[in-house]
């Protein structure tokens, strides 16, 4: 069938989350197959489409400025904007010089059609001249689910699951950008899993914006989600990309600890380690099931990864209670931290709350939890040289030694003597730390 995008030439730009890339990365695989190329370096493109993001107001303002950017590098292009800063802000991206068309959340899955469509009209105009439409329902009216799953430019796939979130937290703006919960068929996300083993992937991160509420739309658990995936021929590693601590069900846990697939390593949004921040961030959990999940998980799975996601300077962070989450983050048997400071979002319920943190405090804050943060990963990494491990290798640039992860998601390095062959299994023997110290190095069993 014909395609106007045929022999076209498309650039791409994501911001945000690893769900944001595998929707753009599967959007791209399907426009290559109308025909499309992707565009060079230096190359003028016939299309544009940036996803964005819109979690912090920082994130606001990399939109707009890689917006703008493009319209600039590539002049006379049909460019389009997708994603929650689209949805949240339709009719102002709409107007940006030369943006062509605003897709939002109900709608993502059309895109293509919508292009095809609307590039016909940008022709009928002057020269140069944007069509400057959007097309977004109202956030209460996303009912939509729209499948993706994707390898982007490396050894793993990510298999999107669930979409939207029911949980209003104060500081954040998510569900009025994605919508409310919902979720693919168990039987549909198995299909896609049969479909990466059969194009050879041996990886799959499952993903999404809330994952542990799988099953809102269907019926359904995520649970259930994760022993049918189990049960897939081929692939040989899962990895659960990020779960609320109050869905991470220990039945959820003593499955991952004796299952062969899904590996150990989790990844566990804390916020804050303080109960009053909890409170006033309208979290569903507080310190205590916190720690106790994290606990569990060592119990049964020692050498497990667990990454950790918190916000320092939210509203209402004393210096007593930062230095009583600091605390009782230093006492966890975790692994890593990814550090955000706290971003005022218009039309959250955080802006209610009257003590406001100053941007540098903000700043000393995040720079401990990082510090903090680079020493559990060091002492997550050292506890485990001179021990074998499994690791699945990544491609790498021409001439460089392959890297790749470790069951228990520690980054190693090939050495000089290591066998490794790009998307194969081995098991090799952890060695010390590389000079950047970020990974291990690798050496042959």
């Amino acid at each position: 069938m014909y395609s106007p995008l045929l022999n076209k030439k498309a650039a791409f730009h994501t911001l945000g989350c690893k769900l944001n890339f595998a929707e753009m990365a599967s959007l791209q695989d399907a426009l290559c197959l109308r025909g499309m190329t992707v565009a060079g370096k230096g190359e003028v493109a016939d299309l544009c489409i940036i996803n964005t993001c819109s979690v912090t107001d920082t994130a606001d303002s990399k939109c707009r400025q890689t917006i703008h950017r493009f319209t600039r590098k590539h002049p006379g292009a049909f460019v389009v904007v997708m994603g929650c800063y689209a949805q949240l802000q339709p009719d102002t991206i709409a107007g940006f010089e030369g943006v062509d068309l605003v897709v939002g959340m109900e709608h993502k899955g059309e895109v293509i059609r919508l292009i095809e469509e609307r590039w016909a009209k940008k022709e009928a105009l002057a020269q140069g001249e944007a069509c400057h439409e959007a097309i977004a329902v109202p956030t209460r009216e996303i009912s939509t689910f729209v499948p993706s799953c994707s390898h982007g430019d490396r050894t793993r796939y990510f298999l999107k699951v669930q979409d939207g979130c029911n949980y209003y937290c104060t500081y954040c703006t998510i569900p009025m950008a994605r919508g409310k919960s919902r979720n693919g068929t168990i039987e549909s996300l198995v299909s896609q899993a049969q479909e990466v083993a059969a194009e050879g992937g041996k990886e799959i991160v499952i993903t999404g914006v809330n994952i542990g509420d799988f099953g809102r739309s269907t019926g359904e658990t995520f649970f259930d989600l994760v022993k049918a995936l189990d049960a897939v021929e081929g692939i040989e590693r899962y990895r659960i990309s990020s779960i609320e601590p109050n869905l991470l069900t220990t039945e959820i846990i003593d499955f991952c600890a004796q299952s062969k697939k899904f590996m150990p390593h989790f990844h566990i949004p804390l916020q804050s380690g303080s109960d009053a921040v909890l409170k006033l961030m309208r979290r569903r959990y507080d310190t205590a099931l916190f720690a106790e999940r994290i606990n569990y998980i060592k119990q049964v799975m020692p050498d497990a990864f667990i990454g950790v996601d918190v916000i320092v300077g939210m509203r209402g962070e004393t210096d007593e209670l930062f230095e009583e989450a600091y605390n009782f983050i230093k006492g966890l048997d975790i692994s890593q931290l990814h550090v955000f400071s706290y971003s005022e979002r218009p039309g959250t319920r955080a802006l209610e709350i009257p003590y406001k943190v100053d941007a540098q405090t903000k700043h000393a804050r995040s720079q401990r939890l990082i510090e903090l943060s680079e020493e559990k990963r060091k002492a997550h990494y050292a506890a485990h040289i001179g021990t074998e491990r499994p690791v699945l290798w990544e491609h790498a640039k021409e001439g460089e030694p392959l890297s790749g992860f470790t069951d228990n998601y520690i980054k190693v390095t090939q050495a000089e003597g290591c066998e490794a062959v790009d998307n194969t299994l081995s098991v090799v023997r952890l060695g010390d730390f590389t000079e950047d110290q970020e990974t291990l190095w690798a050496t042959q069993v």
